[in-house]
């Protein structure tokens, strides 16, 4: 039974992102014109993740900040609040710099919802039981974010992960999603906090 609900997830994934990539395509030109137009820098911000089977991957994400991170680094720090552009603050406020993960959904390295995928550097400290969030693709949504989004510490984010693998069903993935409307079009929690541990993007 869990095989076949599954399937009509991965499904489900792979019909939602085609036809995003075919009705939101002037969208996403759009929010590409914005971002390239109002600062410097490239319109697509590449970073490596860790998937399912704990598999590396590179996650696309409209880019949001100028300059760039700081390799290695673990945390959010305030150098890193200050370099979001006015534009990347909009998008990260509603969400919509993840819109590029349709691609990544598509490749068969995400889902539309699952747990969030870690920075490689921040595996390293994961436990066995938190590795378990590594069962499943991870997701651009996830429970951990209609439970506290930004405003959460990284702990308790990677406990929410492995509760979704868990307990996960088709009926949890609607709720998520559901949630999700409410979460992003109300920011709720959605300024960052410095010394977060959220993976710098």
């Amino acid at each position: 039974m869990r095989e076949l609900q599954l399937a009509i997830k991965r499904l489900a994934d792979v019909v939602l992102c085609l036809a995003i990539l075919i009705f939101a395509f002037p969208i996403l030109l759009m929010i590409g014109i914005l971002v390239k137009t109002s600062s410097p820098g490239g319109v697509f911000f590449v970073q490596p993740r860790v998937g399912k089977g704990a598999r590396a991957f590179q996650l696309f994400k409209f880019r949001t900040m100028t300059g760039s991170p700081n390799k290695g680094s673990k945390v959010w720090t305030s150098s890193d609040e200050a370099r979001i552009t006015p534009v990347g603050r909009f998008l990260r406020d509603y969400g919509l710099d993840e819109l590029p993960q349709v691609i990544n959904i598509i490749k068969g390295d995400m889902s539309i919802i699952g747990p969030r995928p870690p920075l490689p550097e921040q595996v390293l400290d994961y436990t066995p039981r938190q590795r378990r969030a590594f069962q499943m693709r991870p997701g651009v949504l996830s429970l951990a974010a209609v439970r506290g989004r930004r405003s959460i510490p990284i702990e308790k984010r990677i406990e929410y992960h492995v509760e979704y693998v868990d307990n996960w069903s088709l009926v949890l993935d609607l709720e998520i999603l559901w949630r999700s409307l409410f979460v992003v079009l109300g920011r709720q929690d959605a300024s960052e906090k410095p010394s977060s541990n959220k993976p710098t993007s």
